[in-house]
């Protein structure tokens, strides 16, 4: 179906009103044949290799097809459904195949080779240059070396890592829409807050049950992990949560995460490196994996004293408050959430009122307009994917377009759990015309209900403002090349303008501009926002334990030989020994739905959010040095952070901003571990 075919025609926004799934096989087919008749040209020249028509030329081939699959594989995760998934099972080993053709092309290879050869006589700038670098590496890390039967055993591979990784998704989803916790005694509700009953009882409603519905998704799970007085009901909730993917049924994700690590780490010893970690690493600020064990080693170190302490407060206080013989990982939210509301006199259920959906979203464009001068307009004529789908077009102060800009913020059956920046359309240059990026956020927030519209936590507040730090690191883009702009940056790198920008949540200049009552209009009280900075850093020491420990077992699975491992909750038990603060639960296990590292892209890299954290504290410092909103320093993050990309180094781009390298002590003094300058 090429004739007629939306994704087939010129477009800008993409046409999703139009876009049947019949029309993504062969598009992405044709797309294909487009891309190798422009490699073709490449290698057919009779011309001498040069920059411009070897390593600029392969940057832009095949651009229709970066179109099409970036917007198939984004309709996977937020609007899939079972014939989508199908397609995606198909499709997948299909441009895997194709990936491999250009890799392992000798006479492409061969051209870029000879370029790179010759880089240092070439006079090229440092964006060239990096390009130059990415390419060639492309090739070398990808197997361009190695013998024919190598090649071969590559291939193989890399298909089936694929669909392992798509079946490990696939799983996870349907596993978190199976399950619900249908509750038709309303004194078993106790505790738990009038949004969450409502939210829960819409639910019941739509599946044409009596009573009250809960799900895995966050905006159920969270509200009734941390407010539902039934201990049993909240184990219960609990248990099905962690055992996503740990059921022993056709959904169980274990032999998909031992063939999953096995075979990467096959990859790496094919491609000469010891482990799946030191490969991806190599192109990693941190280097290599003892580096990273290091790093993580120095934060456990510090953290986990403070963790240890704040257990046994947390414990002793469950045991005076309700004589409970040992605290539970159901119990966590429910008696942290108490504890904080004796010690700071707040919970969530206060704030929720001041941070309306609507309200938060004007409030991080305001915060963007003071930064960087940015103004954002709804528009409606833009196609979107589903209808809560908004955008918005984003211009900057000489009403410039700087970005075209979708959001998409509430769970549905079709959207995978958690929340996420991507891109439609990245930014570039190209015979002289600039090329602006489309960028979308996805999110799973608390959907409004008959009597309330969508009030948020402040760890969705948070979240938010996280994703748009993304968003914004895609919209500002300023480079030549789709494959050196925006957020294609080292993975240890990506998070720092998301998480940089979080830290507004916590300033009172910030949260004037947005947090309003959405009844009464009244702006946050200074007594919530003080309130709010209190506690910031409580179980701190907890929550940095628990990043470790999540870091520490993706580091276990990648960064060394998993091929004698045959139990995964075993080795994962073992991962978990020097975190473990709570009994262990022989029910659960986090392997199996650990969606980062065995279906996106953190394998090996999970450890980025804590390194991420040391620059965004420090970064943030500069910032609170200066004031919040000064443009100078806006201005200088701008231009040698966001607008870069991954033109340089990340180091280089880093000292350039703050004239020397983060200094860790910015996060221990944030993070109240190390005391306030």
């Amino acid at each position: 179906m090429t004739k007629g075919n939306p994704l087939l025609e010129q477009f800008d926004s993409a046409p999703f009103m139009k876009i049947k799934t019949e029309h993504y096989k062969p598009a992405i087919e044709e797309a294909i044949r487009q891309a190798k008749t422009d490699i073709a040209t490449i290698t057919a020249s009779k011309e001498e290799p040069t920059f411009e028509n070897s390593i600029e030329a392969l940057e832009f081939a095949g651009e229709k097809l970066d179109r099409v699959t970036s917007i198939f594989f984004n309709i996977n995760s937020a609007e899939t459904n079972d014939e989508i998934q199908k397609l995606a099972q198909e499709i997948s080993p299909v441009l895997t195949d194709f990936k491999n053709d250009i890799i392992q092309d000798p006479d492409l290879f061969e051209r870029v080779k000879k370029v790179y050869n010759q880089k240092d006589s070439l006079n090229l700038n440092v964006e060239q240059t990096t390009l130059l670098d990415k390419k060639y590496k492309m090739f070398e890390r990808n197997g361009a070396n190695l013998e024919p039967e190598q090649k071969q055993e590559l291939r193989e591979l890399d298909k089936k890592l694929a669909t392992l990784s798509l079946n490990f998704g696939e799983n996870v989803l349907a596993e978190t829409n199976k399950y619900e916790l249908h509750i038709t005694r309303e004194e078993e509700l106790e505790g738990l807050p009038k949004g969450a009953r409502t939210a829960a009882r819409m639910l019941a409603k739509e599946k044409n049950k009596d009573g009250w519905i809960f799900n895995l998704h966050y905006p159920s799970y969270i509200p009734f992990m941390k407010y539902a007085k039934n201990r049993e009901l909240r184990k219960e909730l609990a248990l099905a949560f962690g055992a996503k993917g740990f059921h022993g049924d056709e959904l169980d994700n274990r032999e998909n995460v031992l063939e999953i690590v096995k075979l990467r780490h096959k990859k790496a010893n094919l491609l000469g490196y010891p482990t799946y970690a030191h490969f991806k690493l190599e192109e990693r600020m941190a280097e290599t994996p003892e580096k990273v064990n290091s790093f993580m080693e120095e934060l456990l170190e510090k953290a986990k004293p403070a963790a240890k302490k704040e257990f046994k407060e947390l414990e002793d206080f469950a045991k005076g408050l309700d004589k409970i013989d040992r605290l539970e990982k159901w119990d966590a939210a429910y008696y942290s959430e108490k504890l904080k509301e004796k010690l700071y006199d707040l919970d969530d259920e206060q704030l929720k009122p001041y941070f309306e959906l609507n309200n938060v979203i004007n409030g991080v464009f305001m915060v963007a307009e003071k930064l960087y001068g940015l103004k954002f307009q709804q528009v409606f004529e833009i196609e979107v994917y589903h209808p809560e789908v908004t955008t918005y077009l984003v211009t900057d102060e000489n009403d410039k377009e700087i970005a075209l800009f979708y959001a998409d913020f509430h769970p549905r059956e079709g959207k995978r759990g958690g929340a996420w920046m991507t891109s439609y359309k990245s930014q570039y240059r190209q015979n002289g015309e600039e090329e602006r990026p489309h960028i979308s956020i996805v999110c799973n927030f608390t959907k409004p209900t008959d009597e309330e519209p969508s009030l948020l936590t402040f760890n969705e507040v948070t979240t938010l403002f996280h994703e748009f730090g993304h968003a914004l690191h895609g919209m500002l883009a300023n480079t030549t090349y789709p494959s050196t702009s925006g957020t294609n940056v080292f993975w240890d790198f990506v998070e720092l303008p998301s998480q940089v920008l979080e830290n507004w949540c916590y300033e009172k200049d910030a949260l004037k501009l947005f947090a309003k009552h959405y009844e009464t209009g009244e702006v946050i009280p200074d007594e919530l926002i003080q309130k709010i900075k209190d506690s910031a850093t409580f179980h701190e020491g907890m929550a940095t334990l628990r990043q470790l420990s999540f870091g520490m077992l993706d580091m276990s699975w990648h960064g060394q030989d998993p091929s004698d491992i045959e139990d995964v909750k075993a080795h994962e038990e073992k991962a978990f020994e020097s975190t473990q603060l709570y009994p262990e639960v022989k029910e659960n296990c986090m392997s199996t739905s650990f969606s980062h590292i065995f279906q996106g892209g953190y394998a090996a890299g999970y450890y980025s959010y804590k390194w991420a954290e040391v620059l965004d504290a420090d970064a943030f410092e500069f910032f609170t040095e200066n004031g919040i909103f000064d443009r100078e320093t806006a201005n200088k993050f701008r231009e040698t952070v966001l607008s870069r990309g991954g033109t340089e180094h990340p180091l280089t781009l880093y000292k350039r901003f703050r004239g020397r390298e983060a200094a860790p002590e910015a996060l221990l003094r944030r993070t109240g571990l190390l005391p306030k300058k």
